[in-house]
């Protein structure tokens, strides 16, 4: 049998995508002066390697390209670029003949006189190609809600860049911010996958109030464990960019709650739904023996999850388990350096919010689904 969505959902569809219009053309961050030149897409042509030196694992000096510029208004034309090696392999980049870089063309530029500026590979391309075979797995799959879970993460994305970074930037709470964000985030992915149902209502309920747990957690253990958020990449760039005011624990906080989002959605949608088939199949079981079932449901789920969590991590920091390996540091200073401690922070909180998120669904769940009238003893069918 084949589901026709309602008219409800083809509405509440409607709407999100309407909201995603809006958060698109709201205009972005604009803090820094705007950079002189215009961007430009060019194929390196040669490359002359002659002042770039080794020094031990890395190298340092000047690459001298000739680029011949892909399109625009400058198409065809062939310019001299620079390209300077740091040392720093994190942001250096090396060009090779065939490659198309991304280059700066100043706006009095001459093939004959001008040095256009080497910023970095062209990777746009290739993103966009993998983005398009993921939405096309994805609603060939998932069909109508595959393509609705695919409304969700454009929605998801443009709220992350559109509300959450430029209202963090003014200098509202990034905490408070985030958790605000991840509740609408919320309601959008969980009613647009499970529809305008019981079962969405209870994995929104469940999902909402673990993170809110979560938050807490995070706010009294950052404090208790003197976390100051300075682990986060780019920090020291993002403060001397005129964003000194920045509180960094809130922003650590918020990123938190905002990893672990996720997969506290995951799990309040798995048993809200399995909650929604124990129902379905038997409809007079009390709201008792539906929220054991639901528990049940998540004492499966919960230790797979939170190990995802611990691998998502780790992941993400294995070269600094490689160095703290690499230099025989034991296990008490390992554990008690402030990059460590701040994974431990992220890790065990999002399990406190998965491990909390369960019982409280299956509660949630047990409550909408359980039969809301009963004959009364002794009545006499008509």
């Amino acid at each position: 049998m084949i589901h026709r969505p309602a008219a409800r959902d083809w509405i509440f569809t409607a709407a999100i995508l309407v909201c995603c219009g809006g958060l698109y053309l709201l205009p972005p961050v604009s803090a820094l002066p705007p950079q002189e030149g215009a961007t430009a897409l060019a194929y390196v042509d040669s490359v002359d390697n002659a002042d770039i030196r080794q020094h031990g694992l890395v190298r340092a000096g000047s690459q001298c390209l000739e680029v011949e510029i892909a399109r625009g208004r400058f198409k065809g034309r062939r310019f001299r670029a620079g390209n300077e090696l740091r040392g720093q392999p994190e942001l250096d980049k090396e060009f090779q003949v065939g490659d198309l870089a991304v280059v700066t063309i100043p706006p009095d530029a001459s093939p004959k006189d001008s040095v256009l500026v080497a910023r970095d590979h062209y990777r746009t391309g290739w993103s966009l190609v993998l983005f398009g075979g993921f939405c096309l797995l994805l609603v060939l799959f998932g069909g109508w809600v595959g393509a609705k879970a695919l409304f969700s993460f454009v929605f998801s994305c443009l709220a992350i860049w559109k509300l959450v970074i430029p209202l963090v930037l003014r200098g509202w709470s990034a905490d408070w911010v985030i958790f605000g964000t991840v509740a609408i985030l919320t309601a959008v992915i969980v009613y647009l996958v499970a529809g305008l149902s019981r079962k969405g209502v209870a994995a929104f309920v469940g999902s909402s109030a673990g993170v809110l747990a979560g938050l807490a957690l995070a706010h009294l253990f950052g404090s208790l464990m003197k976390i100051n958020g300075a682990t986060m990449p780019y920090v020291q760039v993002l403060l001397y960019s005129g964003h000194e005011t920045l509180s960094l624990p809130d922003i650590f906080i918020g990123a938190m709650i905002l990893a672990g989002s996720g997969a506290v959605m995951d799990l309040a949608m798995d048993i809200a739904a399995g909650v929604e088939e124990v129902a379905r199949h038997n409809p007079k079981l009390p709201a008792r023996e539906l929220a054991a079932s639901g528990i049940r449901i998540g004492r499966s789920v919960v230790g797979t999850m939170t190990t995802t969590l611990l691998l998502a991590y780790s992941g993400g920091y294995i070269t600094l388990l490689m160095v703290f390996a690499a230099q025989g540091t034991s296990v008490w200073d390992f554990l008690n350096n402030q990059l460590v401690a701040a994974e431990v922070v992220k890790t065990l909180v999002g399990s406190f919010s998965l491990v909390l998120v369960a019982p409280l669904t299956a509660l949630a769940s047990a409550v909408l689904f359980a039969p809301q009238t009963r004959q009364p003893t002794g009545a006499k069918k008509k």
